[in-house]
């Protein structure tokens, strides 16, 4: 491939004004600068799945740390450039689940739910795939801008593991890349494909796995039309609903505080969004 990610980027390109990391200030609350990036690529992923080593090797030696607004997690950003675009990569911490039960946790789910990253990379250990599939089908409910990077299959070949990426890639109706990141094996594949779901060329489209109860539907069309009054532009509105609706008590008390309210709120609204305290 004659671009490689590690190319130098400088000077800096001007951002993508139609791009929609640039008409979401959730970004900017969230502490992320989009000023001269065109995307924003989200890497998330189980502990100990390679993916700092990922980050590594696609950013080089253009990376910075700091801390998510208001919290003591990490944050980890960096980039690199790609066919004349530049991509801002942000390392997510390490989770099991979006289902918030600590600080890192939440700090990943809602940058994929609010902040909205052009793409979202989730780095899976091909030793233990069915352990972190569930990561995978909990960000498919939530966007369908993803790329699955099957990482460590150095390890699964020693260990006598045979996974057919094609086949996974189509149960679960998302691009699927295997990669060796140690290696650096497949890292332009994984780029390519990045690229290709930032400009809409390739989305992913999940099936539904059950077929959902009249009497669910019927609560989530309501609970869904009262949180968008409420919260005017509130993305995934459905999958809080469906939260709320399972009793997630951080997801309750982000409605109760209005903290939801902030994170929900677009460029130029108001915060006319008041607490719920029922």
């Amino acid at each position: 491939m004659s671009t490689s990610p590690l190319t130098d980027v400088s000077p800096p390109a001007a951002g993508c004004a139609t791009c929609p990391a640039h008409h979401v200030g959730n970004l900017r609350r969230l502490g992320i600068d989009m000023t001269s990036w065109d995307y924003v690529v989200a890497l998330a992923g189980n502990p100990n799945v390679g993916k700092s080593t990922v980050f590594n090797a696609l950013t080089g030696l253009r990376q910075h740390t700091g801390n998510w607004p208001g919290k003591t997690v990490v944050r980890a950003e960096g980039g690199f450039e790609y066919a004349g675009k530049r991509y801002k990569l942000v390392d997510l911490p390490g989770t099991y689940s979006l289902l918030a039960a600590s600080p890192d946790e939440e700090v990943a789910r809602d940058f994929i739910l609010f902040g909205r990253p052009d793409v979202t990379v989730i780095v899976v250990d091909a030793t233990r795939l069915e352990r972190n599939l569930n990561l995978v089908l909990q960000i498919l409910e939530i966007t369908r801008r993803v790329v699955v990077c099957l990482n460590l299959m150095d390890e699964a070949r020693r260990l006598g593991l045979v996974i057919d990426e094609r086949r996974l890639a189509r149960d679960l109706g998302a691009p699927v890349v295997p990669t060796e990141a140690r290696r650096r094996k497949g890292l332009d594949a994984l780029v390519a494909t990045i690229a290709e779901v930032a400009d809409g060329r390739a989305l992913s489209r999940p099936p539904r796995l059950l077929q959902e109860p009249p009497a669910l539907t019927r609560a989530v069309r309501v609970l869904v039309e009262r949180l968008e009054r409420l919260y005017p532009g509130l993305p995934n509105a459905r999958w809080v609903a469906l939260r709320l609706l399972d009793g997630d008590e951080r997801i309750i008390q982000a409605v109760r505080t209005g903290e939801l309210a902030d994170l929900a709120r677009m460029p130029d609204t108001p915060a006319t969004a008041a607490p719920v305290t029922a």
